[in-house]
């Protein structure tokens, strides 16, 4: 359960320091345009995604089992904290985000984080797909510029809303939601340690501001972003409340213990390390617990930025603390200028970060695996898209284990998550 900062801080040098100075600055500019979007995309303020990537991500890089883990609001999260903000109001997010920091603290004190090897990977695969094709089809609106009043959460609700209002899209909207697109993933191709995503973003946005497209930016709809970080105080806690909100917080303990233990993971092969399970179920309880008290949204390790932070040449959770820091620099002196951000260059961004969610290069093998898994992964999927996330988390992992017991003793039916 020791965090892996006291580790690395035994034999730390100048030159590690300069690798994660370098490699912090650089997925912070990579963070901060997705945490507003992500918080956006929440039905969140935007200021709210980056509290949370400054409090969260520096508490799970201080406090994590995993070397070059960087925290903060994931998409994964986007249609849990919707649904939760519709139902209960953004106090009720707080209060459960609160209660499954708490739930993850016992979790890594019962040393349940090595439990994760027991979800079947069919599961896991199935609700991450899903949850792309919801933040995908939840960024349409703003991509193509559509004029309508509110977008239901339900999914085909919500495809028929989208589409009775086909009549209104604006060319422009469109052409700079693809024009961004188109500039994120050349960059990625032409220079993959470039921060290319705050480059994107800020050049398309740049444009709609010099030449005054008619296009909605943060500042249009959201007005001026604040350029301090809130006062933390204590949610609002009842009995009644909490029980209310329990399922909840579940689901976001769930979902951020799973996430950081498979980004851990992925780091691990990538610096031939080890990380600590425990440790990072912790970091993840704390980081949650601090991002609710300063009014943030639910956090965990991210995948595609840890792995740029190993790719830009992070060494120890220095880096990830750095990263955290630079976004409050940037939130601190620079805020109203985030305000000029397109919300089509945004959505950009999402759909994008959507897309390599749900990794396309594996479906191929998906349809290699045994038939229980591929109806397991469509089940999950269905259930995601269709149901509900808890509904599909549920059943799926309810499904899963019993096939797995079925098959007790063969060790090659399954095998632990690739990401």
């Amino acid at each position: 359960m020791k965090p892996k900062i006291l580790t690395t801080l035994a034999t730390y040098d100048r030159s590690q320091f300069t690798d994660d100075l370098i490699a912090g600055v650089t997925v912070a500019m990579i963070a901060l345009p997705l945490s507003l979007a992500i918080a956006i995309a929440s039905g969140a303020a935007p200021e709210k995604g980056l509290v949370t990537a400054i409090v969260a991500g520096f508490l799970i890089s201080a406090l994590g089992g995993s070397r070059v883990q960087i925290g903060g609001p994931t998409g994964a999260f986007i249609v849990v904290v919707f649904g939760v903000i519709a139902e209960h109001g953004y106090d009720g997010l707080v209060l459960a985000t609160f209660m499954a920091g708490i739930i993850m603290l016992i979790a890594g004190y019962l040393r349940a984080g090595n439990l994760v090897a027991y979800v079947p990977e069919p599961v896991i695969n199935g609700f991450t797909i899903g949850i792309g094709i919801i933040i995908a089809t939840s960024q349409l609106k703003d991509l193509f510029g559509l004029q309508t009043a509110q977008v239901p959460a339900e999914f085909l609700a919500k495809i028929e809303t989208l589409w009775a209002a086909r009549d209104s899209t604006s060319g422009v909207a469109l052409g700079i939601g693809a024009l961004t697109m188109i500039l994120i993933v050349a960059l990625r191709r032409l220079a993959p340690k470039f921060p290319g995503l705050i480059v994107a973003v800020g050049a398309t946005s740049a444009l709609v501001a010099l030449t005054a497209l008619p296009v909605d930016t943060i500042y249009s709809r959201f007005g001026a972003l604040p350029n301090t970080l809130p006062v933390p105080a204590l949610p609002e806690i009842s009995i009644a409340r909490m029980i209310e909100l329990l399922p909840s917080a579940f689901v976001i303990a769930f979902l951020a213990g799973i996430e950081s233990l498979l980004s851990a993971m992925v780091a691990d092969r990538m610096i031939g390390g080890h990380h600590r399970p425990n440790a990072e179920v912790l970091a993840q309880g704390f980081a949650n617990i601090g991002s609710s008290l300063f009014g943030g949204l639910p956090a965990t390790g991210a995948i595609a930025r840890t792995a740029t932070n190993v790719r830009a040449g992070g060494k120890t959770p220095v880096a990830g603390i750095v990263h955290a820091l630079t976004i409050l620099l940037v939130m601190l002196l620079v805020a109203p200028l985030a305000g000029y951000l397109a919300m089509p260059a945004l959505a950009g961004l999402l759909i994008l970060t959507a897309w390599n969610m749900s990794e396309p290069h594996r479906w191929r093998g998906y349809l290699q695996e045994r038939p229980a898994d591929r109806v397991l992964l469509v089940l999950t999927l269905v259930l995601t898209v269709f149901a509900d996330l808890t509904v599909a988390i549920g059943v799926g992992v309810t499904v899963g284990l019993a096939l797995r017991l079925r098959s007790q003793g063969r060790r090659d039916d399954w095998t632990p998550p690739d990401r």
